[in-house]
């Protein structure tokens, strides 16, 4: 199936959006880090598409003390697929990261 030909106007706006989208998840990640916002604040809002796209790994190791080693161990443990998106966490799946995050 081929791409669908945009015109440049069509391109520009796609491109303003994803800047969007990453200075958003940036600023997220940036509130989660130094603790502004929790977790469970952030989950709760999954319905928002900054955070609903988000992948779980990635919304993990924004914690303070959690890295790309320590994020991957406890998605193993909770049985999370590593390219899942928040919008595809089940509701066990959401309490187990609460439980063990906080």
């Amino acid at each position: 199936m081929a791409l669908p030909q945009l015109s440049d106007a069509e391109k520009r706006a796609a491109l303003k959006k994803a800047q969007e989208m990453r200075s958003k998840r940036a600023e997220l990640r940036a509130k989660l880090k130094s603790g502004a916002i929790t977790l469970k604040e952030v989950l709760e809002s999954s319905d928002d598409e900054v955070i609903a796209r988000m992948r779980v790994a990635y919304l993990i190791q924004s914690l303070p003390q959690v890295g790309k080693v320590t994020s991957k161990r406890i998605m193993e443990e909770i049985g999370i697929n590593e390219n899942r998106r928040v919008q595809g966490l089940g509701r066990r799946q959401i309490s187990a990261l609460l439980e063990r995050l906080g």
